[in-house]
């Protein structure tokens, strides 16, 4: 079963523990306005039946889930000023659907200010192994040779390896 951004947003909800009105307080650091009513239609399936599906009251958009990320980097070390020549918000990273698990990456090391082997420890305790060199390419700028597309395979295994690592 391919994973989608909503579930991206539940899996990362678990691993970190984060109530719904912390939601959305990350969601407004991140310059996208949602009610606690939405941020619950996005964690919840339309029926039983989708239980299996993957459709939810309200679709987390790439544009949404971006918003997300940069918000819990805010959430989780605090409002950095821009450094002179940078712009006001960082631009938009996730370009199309395949690059999302690849960008959740990026901003959720960031935010937890994790190194190359606390990334490295979190998929072993999931029970995958990842290289350094492996890591290397996944965290590389889209377009980069040596870039490397992270699979849903992995990034799974991250976020249960999160959930791991912070909820004990």
């Amino acid at each position: 079963m391919d994973m989608n951004n909503n579930d991206i947003l539940i899996r990362l909800r678990y691993a970190l523990d984060i109530k719904d009105r912390d939601m959305v307080r990350i969601f407004q650091f991140g310059d996208v306005n949602i009610t606690e009513d939405e941020v619950q239609k996005m964690l919840t399936k339309t029926n039983e039946r989708d239980l299996e599906e993957n459709i939810y009251e309200l679709r987390c958009d790439n544009s949404t889930l971006e918003g997300f990320f940069n918000g819990l980097i805010v959430y989780k070390r605090g409002k950095q000023d821009p450094k002179p020549g940078q712009p006001e918000r960082p631009p938009k990273m996730i370009k199309n659907s395949s690059s999302v698990n690849n960008v959740m990456l990026k901003k959720v090391k960031i935010a937890l200010q994790l190194t190359t082997e606390d990334m490295l420890a979190i998929w072993e305790a999931a029970g995958v192994d990842v290289t350094k060199g492996e890591l290397s390419a996944l965290l590389r700028k889209e377009g980069h040779s040596n870039y490397r597309k992270c699979g849903d395979r992995y990034a799974r295994n991250f976020l249960k390896g999160l959930g791991f690592r912070y909820r004990g």
